[in-house]
């Protein structure tokens, strides 16, 4: 018996699901789980973008440690500071620094002109101490305590002396430091599309749930809100529902009320996928099974029928959240989303609106390609996890 199972092994996998016959008994004893991850492993950009991913959401998490200054701190006396080059090296000595810079006026213009002082060094280090910022729950209250936070003043890179100039990816109009409000604006856009596509879920999830499992006038209702919301272009709609969100609300509340009106909208994919999988599982035997044996409904869609497809719902999910993203960045960027003091990557985009400062501030830019470096490992994660899915494919 126990040669058959391993023969039976060395038909149903693949090359890219075991790679000698040698691993034919531990595919035999291995869990879904397990065939799904060896399946990712071989999808080398699914892994890169697995590594980014995460990377972009620990940066997101601790944010103030990450950004060399507040998202708030400004100096005018750099407004529009062009982006500065790292030296690594100093002499043959690992002694990260920066130029500083020569500031001059252009007479016919009054245009303040960059210029590297080569003369000047600006020492850089790790863990060096700046700008004040807390870490944890502020301002949200929990149980009568509203601040779960300690405030800490290191930062992972910056200058050593906290009042030098330092400008990676340069300043914006105000002397505002672009990479510290990139890294800060990640935790509003990246938890939009985490907590947006968590909400369409579970929505997405028990609608189509309900749709695929009692059928009739029940499916036949669902079904066609789903088409009547899937027939509207996304970004109208988007606009006509974002302009019932008060512009005087606390940021808070404009946050989720945004996060709502995405995850409204970004249910119904789910839905479907949902219910053609319930329509095909009711009729399995294990399903019949547990309905002549008196099962309740709620416990066979909650522990038979959701985890036989759940690697599903989990590439769905994944390939969601770019989406939630792109379409948050929409709205802020059309001032019709997230406004000041807000950061996002579309309330910075904000800057970028006009030809001239395109032309004269083009790295105003750069949270357009943090979104698509998003949007980008999102799809490849995806991806991945699409195939390994079906890890017998």
């Amino acid at each position: 018996m126990a040669n058959e199972l391993i023969d039976a092994a060395k038909i149903v996998t693949t090359p890219d699901t075991v790679d000698t016959t040698d691993d034919a008994p531990r595919v035999v004893i291995a869990s879904q789980w397990q065939l799904m991850w060896w399946k990712f492993r071989k999808h080398r950009m699914a892994m890169v973008a697995l590594f980014i991913v995460i990377g972009l959401y620990i940066v997101a998490i601790f944010a103030g440690f990450f950004a060399p200054q507040a998202s708030d701190s400004y100096s005018r006396r750099y407004t529009q500071a062009p982006p500065q080059t790292i030296q690594w090296f100093d002499n043959g000595t690992f002694a990260p620094f920066v130029y500083a810079y020569k500031q001059e006026t252009d007479p016919r213009t009054y245009k303040r002109i960059y210029t590297i002082d080569e003369e000047t060094k600006i020492p850089l280090g790790f863990f060096v101490k700046g700008d004040p910022y807390r870490v944890g729950l502020h301002g949200i209250p929990i149980n009568g305590i509203n601040n779960l936070s300690i405030a800490l003043d290191v930062h992972f890179f910056g200058p050593q002396n906290p009042g030098d100039p330092f400008y990676f990816f340069g300043a914006d109009d105000v002397g505002r430091d672009i990479l510290s409000r990139l890294i800060f604006a990640s935790q509003v856009s990246l938890s939009v599309g985490l907590v947006g596509v968590l909400l369409s879920l579970g929505l997405g999830i028990f609608l189509g749930g309900l749709s695929g499992l009692m059928g009739g006038w029940v499916d036949n209702i669902i079904q066609r809100v789903i088409e009547i919301l899937r027939s509207i272009p996304d970004i109208p709609l988007w606009m006509a529902l974002a302009t019932a969100v008060p512009p005087r609300w606390d940021p808070i509340y404009v946050y989720f009320g945004i996060t709502v009106i995405l995850s409204f909208l970004g249910w119904t994919q789910m839905a479907r996928v949902v219910r053609g999988r319930f329509l095909s599982l009711r009729e399995e035997d294990f399903i019949m099974a547990a309905e002549l044996d008196g099962v309740p409904r709620r416990r066979i869609i909650l522990r038979h029928m959701i985890p036989s497809f759940m690697s599903h719902i989990i590439a769905s999910a994944t390939l969601a959240i770019p989406g939630m993203i792109l379409g948050e960045t929409a709205l802020s960027f059309l001032s019709l989303g997230l406004r000041p003091p807000v950061v996002s990557w579309g309330v910075m985009l904000q800057d970028a609106m006009n030809i001239a400062s395109i032309a004269n501030v083009p790295w105003l830019l750069l949270p357009g390609a943090a979104v698509v470096l998003t949007v980008l490992a999102f799809n490849f994660l995806g991806d991945g996890l699409r195939d390994a899915a079906d890890p017998y494919r």
